[in-house]
């Protein structure tokens, strides 16, 4: 029976790292773990290709825990190492009207669009603003409510705008319950949209659209096979069906982790800002 999950950390054990995997640990309020897969010769056994895998581990995410600030700061820090110079498109990937699939759409709310700022006001030279880095924002839906896949909307995207990178936010899967809506992934090799609800579609990554990509995922699923398999009572019956399980308040775990993601991206894009100021946009 396979076990799925989309966390490396997962998939990978530190006691006994495979040939061409590092794992590195730190971290404050998080408890940060950074995954670097140096080649892809791992790819068809552990399903993720070369790149740097940093999972934030947290008990609590929600703006009331004592933490906030410096767990929105301490991710913020991960992001700006990923982030080149230049613009930058954030895709919120998702459904908006299925719960557990709603952390990209909600999280690209909430991040600072300002790619129309210079333009806008290109006469006031006294305005901050104009010195805010140039995003943008977009949450264009599923295929099943556009007809469109989310990789070509966000090719044609890129097309036209032409941003040096691409941040794309996701529901993901894990294989642990208690990473439900506490764990956050980032990585630099891209996603494959709707991955975290067992639908996944064609790939964003730098082989796909030219540019680096950026993935963000928080896991709001696990699936019935792999929870009966981590509780050790037995094989599953072949002929028994699966389905996706999620937490009864995946509403609020939702809401909780878009908040501070978004938090921790407008804190890596607009240095100027303070954490005072990034608070107050939501």
């Amino acid at each position: 029976m396979n076990i799925r999950t989309d966390l490396a950390l997962e998939q990978v054990s530190a006691d006994n790292l495979p040939e061409g995997i590092r794992s590195f640990s730190r971290g404050k309020a998080f408890r940060i773990t950074e995954i670097l897969i140096e080649n892809d010769n791992h790819r068809s056994s552990l399903g993720k290709g070369k790149g740097r895998y940093i999972t934030l581990e947290s008990g609590d995410i929600s703006r009331f825990c004592a933490d906030y600030e410096t767990m929105a700061v301490e991710m913020a820090d991960e992001l700006k190492n990923l982030i080149p110079d230049g613009e930058i498109f954030v895709a919120g990937l998702g459904n908006r009207d299925i719960t557990p699939d709603t952390i990209g759409v909600l999280t690209a709310d909430k991040v600072l669009a300002t790619r129309h700022l210079r333009s806008e006001l290109a006469n006031e030279d006294e305005n901050f603003l104009i010195n805010l880095r140039p995003v943008a924002c977009l949450a264009g839906g599923v295929l099943g409510q556009t007809g469109i896949e989310s990789a070509e909307l966000i090719k044609a995207v890129c097309r036209e705008i032409k941003p040096a990178a691409v941040i794309a936010i996701d529901a993901l899967a894990c294989s642990d319950i208690q990473r439900l809506g506490t764990t956050i992934q980032i990585c630099d090799s891209g996603i494959s949209p709707g991955s975290g609800v067992a639908n996944s579609r064609k790939e964003l990554s730098a082989e796909t659209l030219g540019i680096p990509v950026i993935a963000i995922g928080l896991p709001t699923v696990v699936d019935m096979h792999t929870i009966i398999s981590g509780m050790g009572i037995g094989e599953i019956p072949e002929n028994m069906p699966n389905m996706m399980v999620t937490p009864r308040d995946i509403d609020r775990l939702s809401e909780r982790g878009a908040e501070l993601i978004a938090c921790a991206i407008n804190l890596a894009l607009q240095p100027t800002l303070s954490y005072e100021d990034v608070r107050g946009l939501f």
